[in-house]
């Protein structure tokens, strides 16, 4: 089932998108909170804007250096358990909407991820009980100031400029992890071209590791880490990241 996050007439709702993907069925709330009772109302998507699917109520989880060819183009390799880091909320935007490159930076990229959306309060989930906390999937562009992360040594400022994590353009809650294509093309060129059964660790030890650090609140995302490809982009640019099973993330490129 996939949920969207959509304003129309001035309202903010939540919808599932139906069979043909041409309407949203809207619901009467929240549905990682109200559950999915219907309203009775259709929407057609091409009269709606689609939103960030979800806004994290306190953080937004990354793993690093997930897949060993990334890891190989990083200079190094795949650590033995994940490699976590922190973005901040605040870099949440929405399909089409812009990514704005900061005047601080000469080199920002790209990096496609899955996204796992937690749906319930989790502390300490055994690996085989991940399952039950996950809410479902989204597409994520872990954007990086690169430069910023070499020269800072920690990743906090090169991750967390606003507009720095597009996200969406739906959450699928029915979604087998392991076997995804993951694509991303900037202008339509192919830049990364992978598969998210060649992660290092997979969503459910990632979210049971992760689970023993801090505890994980609904609506907190993880980004799983991104295959090799990486690359900059610059003012114009579009980039289109799609998974398999989910959709295309789309998101332009300014300056600021």
């Amino acid at each position: 089932m996939k949920i969207a996050r959509f304003s129309h007439d001035s309202a903010i709702s939540f919808g599932i998108l139906d069979e043909d993907e041409e309407e949203l069925i809207v619901l009467a709330g929240d549905p990682m909170f109200a559950g999915f009772d219907t309203t009775g109302e259709r929407v057609s998507l091409n009269s709606a804007k689609l939103l960030a699917p979800v806004i994290p109520r306190s953080k937004i989880v990354g793993i690093g250096k997930n897949y060993s060819d990334h890891a190989a183009e990083m200079g190094g390799e795949a650590p033995s358990e994940p490699l976590v880091f922190l973005k901040p909320n605040t870099a949440i935007i929405g399909p089409d909407e812009p990514i704005i490159l900061p005047p601080d930076s000469q080199q920002v990229d790209f990096e496609g991820e899955l996204a796992v959306v937690i749906g319930s309060v989790a502390r300490n989930v055994r690996a085989e009980d991940a399952a039950e906390v996950i809410f479902g999937y989204t597409i994520a562009n872990d954007v990086t100031a690169r430069d910023l992360q070499r020269s800072d040594g920690q990743w906090t400022r090169a991750k967390g400029f606003d507009t720095f994590c597009p996200i969406g353009p739906v959450i699928e809650t029915e979604l087998q992890w392991d076997e995804l294509s993951i694509e991303t093309r900037v202008n339509g060129k192919l830049q990364q071209s992978g598969n998210t059964g060649d992660m290092v660790h997979g969503v459910p030890e990632i979210v049971a590791y992760v689970s023993r650090i801090f505890t994980l609140l609904p609506g907190d995302l993880i980004l799983t880490g991104t295959p090799s490809g990486i690359g900059p982009i610059a003012h114009g640019d579009t980039v289109a990241i799609d998974i398999q099973g989910i959709g295309t993330l789309f998101s332009p490129v300014a300056a600021r």
